[in-house]
């Protein structure tokens, strides 16, 4: 087991098995024998490697970016060339294989945990630190597994309505690894049910790996901010609530309070606001959110594909030193064509000590929690539970970090509508904003572009407007999956 690789096989969810060097011999010829490839705790160390591995190169790039262009707040530049333009223009959609690399990614991941979880328990461990290790890679294995789920199913299925969950359609819960197997589609109650299990399992298990800044696994921290994720999703408003608070009293993850502080978070990788990342090195690179700068460093210009609209640069205050930091204002060139002083996402800029050449190659920190997220869950679920005291505390304590004045005296549905803008505003871009529309009951209009000759013009572009009640919110299950599986119904739409 000291060499272990990780390989996509087939398609859809018969992808993936992790296998070893020494035993390419033996049968089963098309998955890891059990018996042979979990024995002793070292060899659950190199699995629980692989399942990191793995999970580096499933954060950021397309599983970032697709629903980002797909959203409200950024207009195709007129050199963007197609690229990701079949989500942005919705009703164009040439088909929905735009997604297919995003679910069997995803699935191909579970396939591997599924080993992985059947594995660990043959082995025997000795009382002390050996049981403690293996039990952490066992919460591991559990958390990865609720984190794909979840991402799956807030892709791929309605929101959850508490209403409707028990019979909305949610997506194929695999939990075995089997090639052969056919699975239909459980609800969306019960992929949350199963997703709420693994948390309390990992939750019940890791107790042993220390909460610090800037971890780059899973720590019971980072299992209490997916907790509050998932359960924001839920409207569970009260252990959405619990979970998120819980983090923020910690004191562990205090808000940046200065432009400086944030922009190093940003740029060069500081750990303050960071419960945990996916750690970028020279030689550990990682998926990059490239699309929104498309730097010609010899000709000192930019030619992203993807130019933030004017709506959503003025949604922010003078005051707001975010503004600074996730946009830049960059002289750009389209078409021969110079415009300057135009807003650029600069919020992954890539980090200067991990350039490769003189010019940015946007290897940054790959963020999955922080702090600032929470701080948004904690205040969403108070307002919800009309405990406007606690979520103005929450409101507030993050917008005066970030510049802003203190709000208060707001109740009902002007609260609701001012955590919600303020949600947007911190986690612009880092792929929520249309995930949150969804479960919000919200369409859009997409905003003003900030130069219209630099945009795309045309049917499906500027000015496109999506009601709440468009099929294509919920992204449709790959083709190729839909034919090899019958029992797989496709979300309408598609």
């Amino acid at each position: 087991m000291k060499n272990i690789i990780l390989g996509l096989v087939g398609a859809a969810m018969t992808l993936t098995a992790i296998t070893s060097c020494k035993k390419l011999d033996l049968k089963p010829y098309d998955q890891v024998d059990i018996s042979t490839g979990f024995n002793t705790v070292l060899d659950a160390k190199y699995w629980n490697s692989g399942i990191y591995a793995a999970l580096r190169g499933r954060v950021y790039g397309s599983y970032n970016v697709l629903q980002e262009v797909q959203g409200d707040q950024l207009n195709a530049s007129i050199d963007f060339g197609n690229r990701n333009g079949a989500p942005h223009r919705w009703g164009s959609f040439l088909n929905n294989d735009d997604f297919a690399g995003i679910y069997q990614g995803y699935y191909s991941g579970l396939s591997n945990i599924n080993v992985v979880i059947k594995g660990y328990e043959q082995i025997q461990a000795s009382a002390g630190a050996q049981t403690d290790s293996l039990n952490t890679y066992k919460a591991d294995a559990r958390m990865a597994r609720a984190y794909y789920f979840h991402e799956l199913v807030k892709r791929f299925a309605k929101a959850y309505n508490p209403a409707t969950a028990a019979s909305d359609l949610g997506i194929p819960l695999v939990t075995e690894f089997d090639l052969a197997a056919k699975p239909a589609r459980a609800t969306v109650k019960a992929t949350y049910d199963q997703i709420l299990a693994d948390l309390a399992y990992a939750k019940s298990l890791n107790t042993k790996r220390a909460n610090i800044r800037g971890a780059r696994y899973f720590t019971p921290d980072a299992v209490l901010a997916l907790e509050a994720r998932v359960k924001l999703d839920m409207q569970d408003w009260q252990g959405a609530y619990d979970a998120a608070n819980t983090l923020i009293s910690s004191g562990r993850y205090p808000l940046y309070t200065t432009a400086a502080g944030l922009k190093s978070y940003w740029s060069i990788d500081a750990t303050q606001e960071d419960i945990m990342r996916i750690n970028a090195t020279l030689a550990e690179t990682v998926n990059t959110n490239a699309i929104y700068l498309g730097l010609n460093g010899a000709a000192g210009f930019f030619a992203p594909d993807f130019i933030p609209t004017q709506t959503v640069v003025d949604s922010y205050d003078a005051a707001d030193f975010r503004k600074g930091v996730y946009f830049e204002q960059k002289l750009i060139r389209m078409q021969g064509i110079n415009y300057p002083n135009v807003w650029l996402v600069n919020k992954f800029p890539g980090n200067p000590a991990l350039f490769t050449t003189q010019y940015t190659n946007y290897q940054n920190s790959n963020k999955i929690f922080r702090i600032g997220e929470v701080y948004a869950i904690a205040a969403e679920a108070a307002a919800n539970l009309s405990q406007s005291g606690n979520a103005l505390t929450a409101l507030n304590a993050l917008r005066t970090a970030r510049g802003l004045a203190a709000l208060s005296g707001l109740t009902g549905t002007a609260l609701i509508n001012e955590v919600r803008a303020e949600r947007t505003r911190e986690l612009n871009f880092d792929g929520f904003h249309l995930f949150d529309l969804k479960r919000w009951g919200l369409g859009f209009t997409r905003g003003t572009a900030q130069v219209t000759a630099a945009v795309q013009n045309s049917t499906g572009f500027t000015g496109l407007t999506i009601s709440a009640s468009d099929p294509k919110f919920i992204w449709g299950l790959p083709t190729n999956d839909i034919i090899l599986n019958p029992n797989l119904v496709q979300n309408p739409g598609w």
